[in-house]
């Protein structure tokens, strides 16, 4: 599905019509909402995606759980309906408490969850599910403020998206968040010894460790995942393509200013001398001459 952006003579989002071939060919019109089809429109054969993508989660008896949380009901009904599709297994919540509770009780693999809700916000449902299990999350958000994604990435979130969106690229980004959950869960039954050392910033990657200035630095796995591929290379532009490719394992140039919101984080963090930023490139992690790399094995 193609991402819809328009705008009415107020400068208001109005819907309007999509037509999309039926099953005996001939055309059928419905409305579209935030770029999402209306509940019970079937996806478009070109997005239908290739059956293979979805890995472990097409597996029957090794259905991936994802808890969707989204106060407006033919948003809701759509991801579920897409993501169901591609053979995940989908719980639903409208408002902040039902969320927790249904985290708390379905323990979710994946939690697309939007940030607008009754109750309490989605900033706070990711705070209180976070605190009682880890949990990878794709927010979304109506505004594309980098602020509000800064806060996002800072109470845990993994990923984001700003409407209107492409049911497309959500499902693609699922699919590489449980990626990068299933290759953490591996490091930590095999992790590879060794670390970097720039100064005073010190990376154990065995323990996914961070110290900087003889603190410890509390990283989320994204932005220790990042800080690890700069690392790798320390001193080297890595391009913002190369970044989504090799930490959320996907490229597309929509999801650069992902990257970019997790560098904003990383530096608050670990300072913001440390990452150079190349305009128009990338990002290189700053190291002094005599910079050590200790046994990093990758």
């Amino acid at each position: 599905m193609t991402q819809s952006d328009f705008t009415a003579g107020n400068g208001e989002e109005q819907p309007r019509p999509m037509t999309t071939a039926g099953h005996d060919g001939t055309a059928t019109t419905g409305p579209i909402t935030d770029g999402v089809p209306a509940a019970g429109d079937a996806p478009p054969a070109d997005e239908a995606g290739d059956p293979s993508e979805a890995g472990a989660a097409s597996t029957p008896g090794a259905q991936r759980r994802i808890l969707v949380v989204e106060d407006d009901p033919t948003i809701l009904d759509a991801i579920s309906v897409r993501l169901t599709a591609e053979g995940f297994l989908v719980q639903t919540a409208s408002d902040g408490p039902a969320a927790v509770d249904a985290a708390g009780g379905f323990q979710p693999d994946v939690m697309v969850l939007d940030v607008m809700l009754p109750g309490f916000d989605g900033l706070e449902v990711c705070r209180r599910v976070q605190a009682q299990r880890p949990v990878p999350v794709l927010m979304l958000t109506a505004r594309d403020d980098e602020t509000d994604m800064l806060v996002g990435l800072g109470v845990g979130a993994d990923d984001y998206m700003t409407k209107p969106f492409s049911m497309r690229e959500l499902v693609a980004r699922t699919h590489a968040l449980l990626r990068r959950v299933e290759r953490a869960a591996a490091a930590a039954t095999a992790p590879r010894p060794g670390g970097v050392r720039l100064g005073d910033l010190e990376i154990d990657r065995a323990q996914r460790r961070v110290r900087a200035g003889g603190k410890d630095v509390h990283l989320t796995p994204t932005e220790f995942d990042l800080l690890m591929r700069l690392a790798r290379s320390p001193r080297a532009v890595l391009t913002r393509e190369q970044l989504l490719a090799d930490v959320w394992d996907w490229a597309d140039a929509s999801g650069t200013r992902t990257v970019d919101s997790h560098v904003k984080a990383l530096r608050r963090k670990i300072g913001a001398e440390r990452i150079r930023t190349v305009h128009g490139v990338g990002y290189a992690l700053e190291a002094a001459p005599g910079t050590t790399v200790i046994a990093d094995g990758s």
